[in-house]
């Protein structure tokens, strides 16, 4: 039998094979996030243990897969957290008609689509012990992610994130992904629970959002002031506070019956989003958790993902279906509903495609979906496909329309300066 790798050396190659294909994306302009994605898939094996078969077990061995569930789910309950620090509730009810009214169109229609596949592909692709009920509504929901930070990132990119547009795609997305979350909470209930246990679930779903936006909101709004006005900087005593009230609360919405990573974006969103203990606490934490704990994650989501199931034309044919589904369904929710809040026809396409961004939250969902036994390791692998290019496509996508829309106007100026001449 080969020799082991130990844990931590594990994890130092899944760091830096992450970093290193980060650093290709950044160059061919695509998020990084994806590239760590594509370097977890090449660790695993669809890839180096698919022409390495004696690799997967010196380097992934049971020991090693233990340490980095571990690492990866402390790290995206972390990473959700600061994701619910990211989104400022100010700014959602400032352009809530709209947004609101888009963001969901943008859900509905890949929503319906993702249920009426799902009832198509049940027999064959859904695990055993799984109802059509639960499968149907995940699947849908997977069709209906926006991935918030990625969208965030992609705008920044091309100088969009503070233009009337840009702001109007981000509280779209962030919308998305409360309204995202919550029907992930919904599901893994029903999974979890039977229909009347599911019932009691979302019940205390409900009643523990409500509190903590009506009850804990304004207490910690009151609060955060009062201790920012004498200090500078923050002790570590209350940040880790503020960590405990994550980690505290993804604990209790686990205990509660949904999943625990449902918490920590809770508990991060009602903290507001301009005070100096969530700027602090996203200072210290965004650049040690994408470092440390997501290339974790990603290396496991690249061990689950066997490219190999997909091995015959009927697969295929399904998984294109399914890419073609995401992207009909989001980018034609939103680009109608953009339209229909009166919008530009070029405006609403750029909403479409910023919307169609799924990224890091899909792969989250996804793989609760797998966890939880919702996905079959076949469907998954399709499904991380349909995540890796309706994200892919987003960049060039965008910097394409945003060229044809400019080129016209161009040939124009071109025209009138020509008619001076």
């Amino acid at each position: 039998m080969p020799h082991l790798m130990p844990s931590f050396l594990t994890l130092l190659v899944v760091i830096a094979v992450a970093r290193f294909f980060g650093f290709v994306f950044r160059c061919l302009k695509q998020p990084s996030v994806m590239g760590e994605v594509l370097g977890g898939i090449v660790l695993g094996p669809s890839v180096l243990g698919y022409f390495f078969p004696d690799y997967m077990s010196v380097v992934f061995h049971a020991d090693a897969m233990v340490f980095l569930r571990h690492v990866a789910e402390i790290g995206i309950a972390l990473y959700l957290f600061v994701m619910g620090l990211e989104i400022d509730l100010h700014r959602l009810k400032k352009s809530a008609r709209s947004a609101v009214f888009i963001s969901q169109a943008s859900i509905i229609l890949p929503f319906v689509l993702g249920v009426g596949l799902a009832l198509q592909i049940y027999s064959g692709y859904a695990p055993a012990g799984v109802g059509q009920l639960e499968f149907s509504l995940f699947i849908g929901v997977s069709l209906s992610i926006t991935a918030f930070p990625v969208l965030a990132r992609i705008l920044m990119d091309s100088n969009m994130h503070k233009t009337p547009l840009g702001d109007l795609a981000l509280t779209c997305a962030a919308i998305d992904d409360i309204t995202a979350w919550c029907l992930v909470a919904v599901v893994t209930g029903i999974m979890k629970s039977s229909l009347s246990g599911a019932g009691w679930t979302i019940l205390l779903t409900v009643l523990y959002i409500g509190f903590m936006i009506v009850v804990a909101r304004p207490y910690i709004e009151r609060l955060i002031p009062r201790l920012e006005k004498s200090v500078e900087r923050l002790p570590q005593a209350l940040l880790a506070f503020a960590v405990l009230g994550a980690l505290g609360s993804a604990a209790l919405t686990d205990l509660i019956g949904i999943h625990a990573f449902f918490g920590a974006f809770l508990f991060g969103a009602i903290i507001p989003h301009d005070s100096l203990v969530a700027r602090e606490i996203t200072d210290k934490l965004q650049d040690f958790v994408a470092i440390l704990f997501l290339p974790a994650f990603f290396a496991l989501m690249g061990v689950k993902t066997q490219l190999g199931l997909l091995s015959s034309a009927p697969d295929w044919v399904i998984c294109i279906g399914i890419i073609g589904l995401a992207i009909l369904g989001k980018f034609g929710g939103a680009f109608i509903g953009a339209k229909i809040s009166g919008s530009a026809t070029k405006d609403a396409a750029t909403i479409g495609i910023l919307m169609n961004t799924r990224g890091l939250v899909e792969l989250i969902v996804l793989n609760i979906g797998l966890t939880v036994g919702i996905l079959s390791p076949t469907l998954f692998a399709m499904l991380v496909l349909m995540t890796f290019v309706t994200t892919f496509m987003t960049g060039p996508l965008l910097r394409l329309t945003r060229q044809i829309v400019l080129d016209p106007v161009r040939s124009q100026s071109k025209s009138i300066f020509s008619g001076l001449l």
